[in-house]
């Protein structure tokens, strides 16, 4: 093995315990590499790691879990860290599949230990290239050294394992322990503080040396850039995500989620765009203005939302549609130029829009689907608005003559309407100069609703 000598002269040349003393001159520095070709790498034995723990990103963590849920004797995985912490480990030498270095014993016996995983075949190693060469943020992570949950998340997505699981780290050692024990252990150990420093190690161990995967991935890119329909390239920030079950089973090897945001108390004030450059022609300055702030608020209710104590378990807003957002900009009260372009966009006049306005004010998506939707109840919903009407008055009031349309019933001579939702509640409609007007809130009681359409405005 490379750097094999070196690595045995720092065991000769203790005569005390591990790590420490005169031999840690012999050490080169902390994760440092003896040249190798690119199948192949050999790490210098690293300094003891007392006080410290073995691994800080989160795929060296996920790396050092698959250790301890693999182990069966935890006894072994306690002497292991000791090992390790003491600095009785060799160089490490790491190849595809194969991870090898010299472990000592405190009486000085000396192990070849190995701790084996499963390559990569071709197929699955085109398919990691091409999600990598897809995403110009993976390639960017992994030449800053690092390994962004996203990339496992999308290689799995893609049926590529590269983070060890329960049983994958298969163990070889001639102490001809049948399992893990402290010496392939320490091994695991020491190689997650090397996945620390460097990800490619993992890579590599999986099949494919650093200097050949960005080869390959910048011939890749350079592919897809001179011909990216013809390579059928997805746009950037097109991908599909990562399923929320897939996301939810790698919990415990994703990073924690950080510190929600501070509330905001309020939006921030819109900035003034006019008295500068002039806008372009068809920007109208007082609408982008109106805008802005209207985006802000809502920015702002959105934070308070995700921030309060009910919002697991509060369904998510309905999506609205053009005409819907329409109404609901117009019912912030801007000025009559942009009402009338809020009016013209959404298909309405003047009037229209403001009993659209009213609508959304007495129950927004349900109110404005009372005043413009007109359908008709199937026969078991149609069964239970007659009987709630039928028991609406008493047998001694005076009982309103109804005449149905659809799911409209309009009192017969009069100036009242109720109109049934589909959530079963019954809106007041009240006849102003020839058109029906929201005339209140849904009730439960169509009696009630009835008696709010009765009353003038």
């Amino acid at each position: 093995m490379t750097g094999r000598g070196a690595m045995t002269g720092r065991f000769e040349d203790s005569d005390g315990a591990f790590g420490g003393g005169s031999y840690g001159e012999a050490i080169p520095g902390e994760g440092a590499q003896v040249d190798a070709p690119d199948a192949e790498r050999t790490f210098a034995a690293l300094p003891p790691a007392q006080g410290r723990g073995f691994a800080r990103t989160w795929w060296g963590q996920a790396w050092l879990k698959a250790l301890e849920d693999t182990a069966l004797d935890g006894q072994q995985l306690k002497l292991g860290r000791r090992h390790a912490r003491a600095g009785a480990i060799g160089a490490v030498s790491v190849r595809p599949g194969r991870l090898t270095a010299v472990v000592q014993d405190r009486d000085h016996t000396r192990h070849r230990s190995d701790v084996l995983l499963q390559r990569l075949d071709d197929a699955a190693w085109d398919r990691f290239l091409d999600l990598v060469a897809d995403r110009a943020g993976h390639i960017a992570a992994l030449l800053d050294r690092d390994m962004p949950p996203a990339l496992v998340e999308d290689a799995a997505a893609a049926g590529i394992e590269l983070l060890p699981g329960i049983g994958d780290l298969e163990a070889e050692c001639s102490c001809e322990a049948w399992d893990h024990c402290a010496h392939t252990a320490a091994l695991c150990y020491q190689v997650a503080r090397l996945l620390d420093q460097d990800p490619f190690v993992l890579l590599l161990v999986r099949g494919r040396g650093e200097r050949e995967l960005l080869g390959e991935l910048q011939a890749r890119s350079a592919a897809r850039a001179a011909t990216p329909a013809a390579a059928g390239v997805p746009a950037p920030g097109t991908g599909t995500g990562v399923p929320a079950a897939e996301a939810y089973a790698a919990r415990d090897i994703l990073p924690p989620l950080p510190a929600p945001p501070p509330p905001v108390d309020g939006p921030g004030a819109a900035p003034v765009l006019g008295g500068g450059t002039p806008p372009a022609p068809g920007v109208a300055v007082a609408a982008l203005e109106f805008l802005i702030g209207d985006t802000a608020a809502r920015a702002q209710r959105l934070l308070a939302d995700a921030l309060s104590p009910w919002h697991a378990d509060a369904p998510p807003p309905p999506a609205l549609t053009p005409g819907q957002d329409a109404v609901r900009l117009a019912a912030a009260g801007p000025d009559q130029v942009i009402s009338r372009r809020l009016a013209a966009g959404s298909g309405r006049d003047a009037r229209g829009l403001a009993r659209a306005v009213r609508a959304w004010e007495l129950g927004g998506t349900a109110g404005l689907a009372a005043l413009e939707e007109e359908w008709a109840p199937d026969p078991a919903a149609l069964a239970r608005a007659a009987d709630r009407l039928a028991a609406a008055w008493d047998d001694d009031g005076i009982r309103p003559r109804l005449r149905a349309t659809g799911n409209r019933w309009t009192v017969i001579g009069g100036a009242a309407q109720l109109r049934y939702g589909r959530d079963g509640r019954w809106w007041p409609y009240r006849k102003e100069r020839g058109q029906w007007v929201p005339a209140g809130p849904a009730s439960d009681d169509p009696a009630a609703a009835l008696a709010e359409a009765s009353t003038e405005g």
